[in-house]
């Protein structure tokens, strides 16, 4: 008896912890390479190397690699996911859900050096702006005032951009990305968008692609997400079908149910 309880417990825990998907391609290192389209469904065409490209072309570390927290520790839960993101998640407590989702979209203004879009609003509403913090500004927060001051030289190195990370995630999170971004329909729906829930608690995952079905009148979508404490930014199994994942349907008025977190309709939001 104890044999078949191990046995048993063995395959549940290998169920569990599986991270195979009937659409998954072990080769692929890209988000794109490595999950296929659901039969009958293509990938949105993408003019130019746009957000919605960075996302679906990210670099994804090989199969069966767990989630890690920022201490180095393993997720205590590592059902989840399909995948996880090749990207550093830092050695403090901060780069959380709306952190993973500022992250991916200041790493893609950075890296085509579009720093007039790349800003953040903190919590009290404050608009720290890369380009500024870029010319030597540095930001003093006491209380609930915040201020700009000139502290250093000039420069974009990636040393100072992460530095700038650093203080939005400190002062922003999903509350305050929640009222920076614009409802979106789900007909609508592209990578690049966030189901967000604003407030504590509150969550946001962002969707990293999009296929569509041949007579275009059905998408489908994968979701990403960090977590609390902060972990390794994951993309998402579907937990209702598993032919299906890592890939979502859903129609508008629907909730979205992902591993941790239910979004109620109406939560889809995108950049402006």
């Amino acid at each position: 008896m104890r044999n078949s309880i191990f046995i048993f417990s063995f395959v549940v825990f290998l169920s569990c912890n599986s991270q195979t998907s009937e659409l998954s391609i072990a080769t692929g290192t890209t988000i794109s390479d490595r999950f296929k389209t659901p039969e009958g469904f293509i990938r949105l065409p993408e003019n130019g190397y746009s957000f919605s490209t960075f996302l679906s072309t990210f670099p994804i570390k090989k199969p069966g690699t767990k989630v890690y927290l920022h201490n180095g520790n393993e997720k205590n839960r590592q059902d989840v996911h399909e995948a996880v993101l090749d990207i550093d998640v830092g050695t403090k407590d901060l780069q959380q859900c709306a952190d993973a989702v500022m992250r991916l979209r200041a790493e893609y203004l950075y890296s085509t050096k579009q720093y007039d879009k790349l800003h953040f609003n903190f919590t009290n509403g404050f608009k720290a702006e890369f380009s500024k913090w870029a010319k030597g500004y540095r930001i003093k927060v006491k209380g609930n005032k915040t201020t700009w001051y000139l502290s250093t030289k000039p420069s974009d190195s990636k040393e100072v951009f992460k530095a700038y990370l650093e203080i939005v995630f400190s002062y922003a999170g999903t509350l305050s990305l929640s009222k920076e971004l614009k409802k979106k329909s789900i007909g609508d729906i592209q990578a690049g968008d966030v189901f967000i829930k604003g407030g504590s608690p509150g969550h946001a995952v962002i969707v990293m692609d999009v296929a569509m079905n041949v007579r275009g009148s059905e998408r489908v979508f994968c979701i990403a997400q960090s977590y609390m404490p902060a972990q390794s930014i994951h993309v998402l199994k579907n937990p209702n079908n598993t032919k299906l994942s890592p890939w979502y349907n859903l129609k508008e008025g629907e909730i979205l149910q992902t591993p941790e977190w239910d979004f109620t309709p109406g939560s889809l939001y995108c950049f402006e």
